[in-house]
């Protein structure tokens, strides 16, 4: 638990100042980045209300682990709030690496659900569907029905497994 108020005091900490400008600019460049080099996530993009942008999520762990990571909401391009991820786990698992990831909003009301809840919580709320290299293959406009989908990217470090199931996301700064 303690580990936990770790995480969100650094999150408070980056939610002010320079440390705030410097949040969107990294979140605005690896939206940047995932668009241009993921066909699937350049066209999901094109259709969602909102995209929530973590661009550097660090989890770590032996036996009990722990993420954490800011991130920024992107409405119609313009920051709408700052936002954190946390999650804690227990398994085995051992390793430390750090990734990113998006989430698309594709429509108002998973959008309202994640600015209105006193915590987002992936797995409790609207349904979430993390697309894989595969997803591409099959989809059209009539085929996106799920409310909000996650692309992970940019992952380094070694750890076995990676899901988002459990992740709680809070919002940290208004606009």
């Amino acid at each position: 638990m303690a580990l936990m108020f770790g995480f969100n005091g650094c999150a408070f900490f980056q939610s002010r100042g320079p440390g705030k400008q410097m949040l969107e600019t990294n979140a605005r460049n690896a939206l940047q980045t995932l668009v241009s080099q993921n066909p699937s996530a350049a066209y999901v993009s094109r259709q969602a209300v909102a995209v929530l942008v973590f661009p550097s999520v660090v989890k770590g762990g032996f036996i009990y682990g722990a993420a954490a990571g800011n991130g920024v909401l992107f409405r119609h391009g313009i920051p709408a709030g700052v936002y954190n991820t946390t999650a804690l786990s227990y398994g085995l698992q051992a390793g430390l690496q750090d990734y990113g990831y998006a989430l698309f909003f594709m429509n108002e009301k998973a959008l309202n659900y994640l600015q209105r809840s006193e915590g987002f919580e992936i797995g409790a709320g609207p349904s979430v569907v993390v697309a894989d290299k595969g997803f591409a293959k099959s989809y059209t406009s009539t085929t996106l029905t799920q409310d909000v989908y996650a692309f992970v990217f940019n992952q380094t470090g070694l750890m076995a497994g990676l899901g988002l199931t459990g992740s709680k996301i809070t919002q940290i700064a208004a606009p």
